[in-house]
């Protein structure tokens, strides 16, 4: 098997034992910062090599006993070897997978935020749809998911909420869900039974502070306190533990209310902030690339990335790589994997590959 054309597996084990190396010197724990950095780097390498060093085990041994099988000429052997290619062959494509995150972040944590559109109860409902199918996909991940902050609709479901994921490529996956969806559907709060469409932006960013190198200046953020409330809050209605910060030339607003002290919670908030606004040069940077080579960007709040159909037919489909499925309840219960792998190989939609609810 060779990913050279991936990454340099020499540079990467040169690399990591000049790292193990720095571990082993006497001093190497007296700047806790740089050490942790060299640690994260090290566990980074690792989970690239290990797997790779696996897979070409299971190759060779799969190529050895496939010949095997064939000169026995054993039927039960070959039906055996066709489910072992089936299996590696998944497994070599995960890995396969996993290489295309190449970000600063992509590795780590995420913060993922849901806000409902206009619409009022139905978009509400559409945005706490959403928060389940994320949180059962983190589930299906092996994710640990907590929310941070949510504020409730008026009547029912979500206005807004805000969610931390806690795993091994978190942001490299949920960084391909950044956009606008859309519900389209037969109204269950309309007494006529109209077909309604509904609206909820999904926004992630990365969960690094220490990596972040973003400068925030107090005069330039307002700080508000609060009760803790709804899902996620402690100290219910007792003190004013949750903080919400407004990040005043660029108009961001974040807040946090799972931690049990104000501290924390502002500690938190700030965190998120800093992530967001780093997002946010990012962005400015991909439209300027985009715009030079006369590429159309699908980043940014603006943008519509997937349509969920649930009637007159049944579908959903991503307007960025033309994926699509029939099978909208195990969308809506996790199964998001396929639309995740379409964006990061880089599937693009057909110019006829229109959306077919607008067909």
């Amino acid at each position: 098997m060779c990913c050279g054309g991936i990454f340099d597996v020499p540079k990467l084990k040169s690399e990591l034992d000049a790292l193990e190396h720095q571990q082993t010197h006497p001093d190497f724990w007296n700047d806790t910062d740089r050490a942790r950095k060299v640690v994260d780097r090290v566990n980074v390498i690792k989970r690239q090599i290990d797997p790779l060093g696996t897979l070409e085990a299971r190759v060779s041994s799969f190529v050895d006993d496939l010949a095997v099988a064939a000169e026995l000429g054993d039927l039960d052997s070959m039906r055996e070897m066709e489910a072992n290619f089936a299996s590696l062959e998944k497994d070599i494509g995960s890995f396969e997978l996993e290489l295309l995150l190449s970000g600063p972040f992509d590795g780590g944590s995420a913060f993922l935020v849901i806000h409902a559109g206009v619409g009022g109860t139905e978009a509400c409902d559409w945005a706490d749809m959403l928060l389940r199918m994320y949180q059962r996909y983190c589930e299906q991940q092996g994710w640990k998911v907590d929310i941070i902050d949510h504020m409730p609709g008026d009547e029912v479901g979500t206005k807004s909420v805000t969610l931390e994921v806690r795993g091994q490529n978190a942001y490299g996956f949920l960084k391909c869900e950044r956009g606008v969806h859309r519900l389209v559907r037969i109204s269950p709060f309309n007494a006529q039974a109209k077909r309604q469409t509904s609206f909820a932006s999904v926004d992630v960013t990365p969960d690094s502070d220490e990596e972040i190198d973003i400068v925030i200046r107090d005069e330039d953020l307002k700080v508000d306190t609060y009760r803790s409330g709804g899902k996620g809050g402690q100290n219910v209605n007792k003190v004013e533990t949750a903080v919400r910060i407004t990040h005043i030339p660029s108009g961001v607003i974040v807040a946090c209310q799972i931690e049990r002290s104000q501290p924390k919670n502002r500690a938190k908030a700030l965190q998120m902030l800093k992530a967001k606004l780093y997002q946010i040069e990012e962005d400015k940077r991909a439209a300027e690339l985009n715009k030079q080579y006369g590429e159309k960007s699908d980043i940014g709040w603006g943008s519509q990335i997937r349509s969920y159909v649930f009637q007159p037919y049944q579908m959903v489909k991503d307007l960025r790589t033309g994926e699509k499925t029939s099978s909208i309840q195990a969308v809506m219960d996790g199964d998001l994997h396929p639309f995740i792998e379409a964006k990061l190989r880089g599937k693009t939609a057909g110019e006829g590959d229109i959306d077919d609810d607008d067909a």
